[in-house]
């Protein structure tokens, strides 16, 4: 069965299997986990961070940067098409009392400066204080688009110029890094707070990363440990983490390549349009026409019996995800497999 559901889906790899069965552990509340120790000081070499803390999911690392930036009352500044916004359960509101102010998201995700000035609070009495920006990069729902490092720097110049603070949800950041040929520091090194996932395109079995300032990282692990998530012997999951930073990034590419060939085969199939264009990361968008007489929902059913997965996202929209366990074939075999159930309708 081809995956494209999602690269959360991916399996950890034969070394890191080996990884975590070797791994050397103790108990992280205690901070005795040498392999989780070992994974927070690689990862905030990485981001050029001081600090970094292991968190079970990308999800929790949003929540917890934003509890640690923001009191109750404040006001984060983030975009309408954000996964924090869209996808995180409203827990920002429902656990820390955080109001949102939704930016519209651009085409790329990016959020407009003036968009920012004109959401940025002042200091009237009946206003939430404005606290922080929540930038997304990759952007999923923006067809898995990348900002630039120039971009974020002036996000973060202009929030630092008004005392705000920038927390990035780097869930793909190294996606983003491989497609513009950059280092992740050229992104890091503007925003207070970075989290990023090693359980997607990198391909460990669990966890984020989440990175800062040794003060913010302390105030971070507080809020995670009321949050229910301090792990103990958690080294088994560390260390198929270190095994993703030191062999999944550059391999990355792969996916982008084999992203960009699936969205050019299927875009050439009738009743197939492309949402996004070629894809700029391991993203690809697609709905089906009018004359296609199947919702989205239909068609997944159709295309699974020919040995294919395929996320349903709308009505009649799909968006596939490539990552290392889709080889050139798989891609293949998924173009075939839209070509098929197309054909057959006649």
């Amino acid at each position: 069965m081809i995956d494209l559901r999602s690269d959360t889906v991916t399996r950890p790899t034969p070394a890191m299997r080996e990884a975590m069965a070797r791994a050397e552990v103790g108990d992280d509340v205690y901070g005795e986990d040498p392999t989780v120790n070992r994974l927070q000081e690689i990862a905030a070499a990485r981001m050029g961070k001081e600090a970094a803390l292991f968190v079970p999911s990308g999800t929790m690392g949003n929540l917890v940067a934003i509890l640690a930036h923001c009191q109750r009352g404040d006001e984060v500044m983030l975009g309408d098409k954000s996964h924090t916004f869209l996808y995180e359960v409203g827990g920002i509101s429902a656990l820390g009392g955080i109001h949102s102010r939704q930016i519209p998201n651009q085409p790329d995700g990016s959020l407009h400066l003036q968009d920012l000035e004109a959401g940025l609070r002042g200091p009237d009495v009946h206003f939430p204080p404005s606290r922080l920006i929540c930038l997304e990069n990759t952007h999923n729902r923006c067809g898995g688009t990348y900002q630039t490092p120039e971009y974020t720097r002036q996000v973060a110049e202009f929030a630092h110029a008004h005392g705000v603070a920038v927390h990035l949800d780097g869930a793909r950041l190294f996606n983003a890094a491989i497609a513009q040929g950059v280092d992740v520091k050229e992104f890091t090194q503007h925003v207070d707070s970075v989290t990023f996932c090693l359980s997607k395109g990198l391909a460990a079995p669990v966890g984020s990363v989440m990175c800062g300032t040794r003060e913010f990282i302390r105030k971070a692990h507080r809020v995670r440990k009321m949050l229910g998530g301090g792990m103990r012997q958690a080294g088994v999951l560390a260390a198929a983490g270190i095994v993703a930073l030191e062999t999944m990034v550059d391999r990355l590419a792969e996916d982008h390549t084999r992203a960009r060939r699936l969205a050019e085969g299927l875009a050439s199939l009738p009743g197939v349009t492309l949402d996004y264009g070629l894809p700029a990361t391991n993203m690809v968008f697609l709905s089906l026409s009018d004359d296609v007489p199947l919702s989205a929902k239909q068609m997944a059913e159709r295309i699974k019996a020919c040995g294919v997965l395929v996320g349903v996202i709308g009505q009649r929209q799909f968006r596939l995800v490539t990552h290392y366990e889709v080889d050139d074939s798989g891609v293949e075999q998924a173009i075939e497999a839209f070509r098929s159930v197309l054909t057959s309708l006649g």
